[in-house]
């Protein structure tokens, strides 16, 4: 039953006053590892707003009973319109964020007033190496500093007060391999950063870092080096990397291995061990560089101690990874009632598809459930978790392509997942997509771009309407409440397409998450009934926080379509996505009623192309280069989203010069589209252009149906 309006504003005001330890404008002089431990219920001082990375506020000011009364009170544009993925932070009356190409934004957080902005000029080239568009998490708070991870690899030091630069710090192996767009983690007064970069020639590792002065203090590497140099280089974790090496085969260290550690960072306390997720082995196809084995420590959890950095245990998720599922997502620490007994567990739901309830102390497997439909594997050993691999996905093997579920964006990618402790259940963004999986023949590492070994050309969009259309209607994305201790789902909303927003929770009985329509909703916590929306104007892939100034709650959610699912499935990119990317940052609190200006109009291309004049091997050739080269920017089948440019549509097309002077020449390095002469000659960038014209030329054809 529902209370009376009074009754509910009685309550509201009530609670008001309940939400405790709000941030009063000088009141606190920096962020302690105290505060990190137990952070004031008014602020959300890192990733996960604490260190278990649960994404539960206390505060109910804001609750399922007015929740119909939130209202915008400030918002701010964003100076660049490519993804937007982070989630803000709030300290002592001042909102931080990050936007796209690792800029940082600081607010009056009860006024939405610029305070101060820092642009730390990540090169526009440094996109060739980023997967998955310019994107950023968000910073970390620790003393009197704001540190964030910038794209090209920096990790940066800026004073909270002003944003000037204390030090920075270039903390990857290289230019060419490696990107950072995590937000990094401060752990007992030691900064905490991975990277990205599995599908190049990277090597993953997670490192802590001296908040004064940027110096390393201790690195764990996720994939062993060559065993002819031997290990002792690796310290105290010499023996981690010999047994890791016994599960690799061939050369592995040639290409690096992959398991890079680009998102997921929890530290427990209580064992005072840092878990960490890792990415896939690369190449994906193993048969590409030879190896064999369960290529630790790759799509796996890692716990290492805080203090060192010394293993102490390790999961695999996904042995013998060979479908890009990352273990990158969010590892959620909560004491939970199993068997009747408490257990002190992590729980997490990576890619592959399965839901695990591990031990946090040991690492042991408690359970592993799938949420989403799964063919990869069979089922999971009760008592080890170790999946029983379906021998058809082992596509290197049969020479067949493999249409995988989940696919490679994962049953969840990177979206935050939440967890309240009143409810018990887990709210898990998910993806129900589906991926092709063929090996490429005969193929070789390049000195440059991607190398996952396989045939994207093979296995792309046909230019079928029927197929297009059925790959629509199987594309499809829900909201999971994940009953934890029932391992079954308490409640799901479906929702139009994939890649929608991560998740907040509060103790308000309330769920809040933005979709890729462009919604912000909230929901019940305990039964998913819908009760408040606001239209965003495009769609949302980040997580949504909240927090209280002077006894009123707020919460902020930055918008704006992109990642990964925007720059590399084409067609299907913004399939139930709001079709703009429009990146500003709301707040909303309660009574507010501010608005927001009316959005841009829809531009609508028309396919004009030059007629297609080359041959069906020139176009065959181009496709299979183009797949391996371009795709992940441009789209597959050469369709791109919102981000990038649609090359169907390019003026450059029409001429060989101008295509070669691009992709050869660089003439739009400055913009990110370095040279790719180091892996493309003039006939090859003509073969490209050939393949563009003719895509371009059938779905002319399509249109006009």
């Amino acid at each position: 039953m529902r209370m009376s309006f009074v009754s509910r504003m009685v309550a509201a005001s009530a609670l008001a006053l309940a939400a405790g330890a709000v941030a009063q404008s000088g009141a606190i002089a920096g962020v302690t590892e105290a505060m990190l431990r137990n952070v004031p219920a008014g602020e959300w001082l890192s990733y996960g707003r604490d260190y278990a990375e649960q994404r539960f506020s206390p505060l109910k000011q804001v609750n399922e009973y007015n929740v119909d009364q939130l209202g915008l009170a400030w918002f701010a544009e964003m100076d660049t319109a490519r993804g937007q993925e982070a989630t803000p932070l709030v300290h002592d009356g001042v909102l931080y964020v990050t936007t796209a190409w690792s800029m940082v934004k600081a607010y009056d957080a009860k006024t939405g007033k610029p305070l101060w902005a820092f642009d730390p000029k990540v090169p526009r080239s440094t996109l060739y190496r980023a997967c998955c568009d310019a994107v950023n998490r968000g910073v970390a708070l620790y003393g009197d500093k704001v540190f964030v991870a910038a794209l090209d690899g920096r990790l940066i030091a800026l004073d909270q007060k002003t944003g000037s630069v204390i030090w920075s710090k270039t903390v990857v192996a290289n230019q060419t391999d490696y990107t950072i767009t995590g937000a990094p983690r401060v752990v007992k007064g030691r900064v905490l950063i991975g990277s990205a970069g599995s599908e190049y020639k990277a090597r993953g590792s997670i490192s802590a870092y001296d908040p004064e002065t940027g110096k390393e203090v201790w690195r764990f590497n996720t994939v062993p080096g060559n065993p002819a140099q031997g290990f002792g280089k690796e310290g105290v974790n010499k023996a981690a990397h010999e047994a890791a090496a016994k599960t690799w085969g061939n050369k592995w260290w040639e290409l690096g291995g992959g398991g890079t550690v680009w998102d997921s960072i929890t530290y427990d306390p209580e064992t005072n061990l840092v878990l960490f997720g890792t990415g896939n082995a690369e190449p994906w196809n193993p048969a590409a560089n030879g190896r064999e084995g369960d290529s630790l420590y790759t799509s796996s959890i890692v716990a290492v101690n805080a203090d060192t950095g010394q293993y102490v245990w390790h999961f695999q998720e996904t042995p013998e990874d060979r479908w890009d599922f990352d273990s990158d997502q969010q590892i959620t620490v909560a004491d939970v009632m199993i068997g009747g007994q408490k257990r002190h567990v992590a729980m997490h739901a990576p890619k592959n598809g399965h839901v695990y309830v591990l031990d946090v102390k040991t690492g042991k497997f408690i359970s592993g459930t799938p949420w989403v439909p799964v063919n990869w594997a069979t089922g999971l050993d009760p008592e080890t978790g170790r999946p029983s691999i379906n021998p058809e996905a082992r596509y290197e093997k049969t020479g067949k392509a493999f249409i995988s579920l989940p696919g490679a964006v994962g049953a969840h990618s990177w979206q935050p997942q939440s967890y309240s402790p009143k409810t018990g259940y887990l709210y898990i963004p998910t993806n129900l997509a589906a991926y092709p999986y063929m090996a490429a023949k005969d193929w070789k590492a390049g000195s440059f771009g991607w190398s996952i070994g396989l045939d994207g050309y093979a296995v792309a969009m046909p230019a079928d309407l029927k197929a297009q259309d059925d790959a629509k209607v199987a594309t499809t994305g829900q909201l999971v409440a994940w009953d934890v201790v029932n391992k079954k789902p308490a409640w799901k909303v479906d929702l139009l397409g994939p890649s929608n927003g991560g998740v907040l929770s509060t103790a308000g009985n309330l769920v809040f998450q933005g979709t890729a329509g462009g919604e912000f909703v909230a929901y019940t916590a305990d039964k998913g009934e819908k009760l408040w929306s606001f239209p965003a104007q495009s769609g949302i892939i980040a997580a949504p926080m909240t927090y209280a100034i002077d006894g009123e709650q707020y919460v902020a959610i930055l918008v704006g379509w992109g990642g990964v699912w925007d720059v590399a499935t084409g067609v299907l990119a913004n399939k139930g996505g709001a079709g703009r990317n429009i990146s500003r940052l709301m707040v909303f609190k309660l009574g507010a009623s501010g608005q927001l200006p009316a959005p841009p109009p829809m531009n609508q291309m028309v396919l004009d192309p030059p007629p297609f004049n080359g041959t069906l091997a020139q176009a065959t050739k181009g496709g299979q280069l183009y797949g391996r080269y371009c795709a992940m920017c441009h789209g597959d089948a050469a369709i791109s989203g919102s981000l990038n440019p649609d090359l169907r549509h390019s003026g450059t097309i029409g001429s060989a010069e101008a295509l070669k002077a691009i992709v050869i020449g660089g003439q739009l390095h400055e913009m990110g589209m370095v040279s790719f002469k180091a892996a493309l000659k003039a006939p090859d960038a003509e073969a490209i252009r050939m393949y563009l014209i003719k895509r371009a030329n059938e779905d002319k054809a399509l249109a006009s149906r």
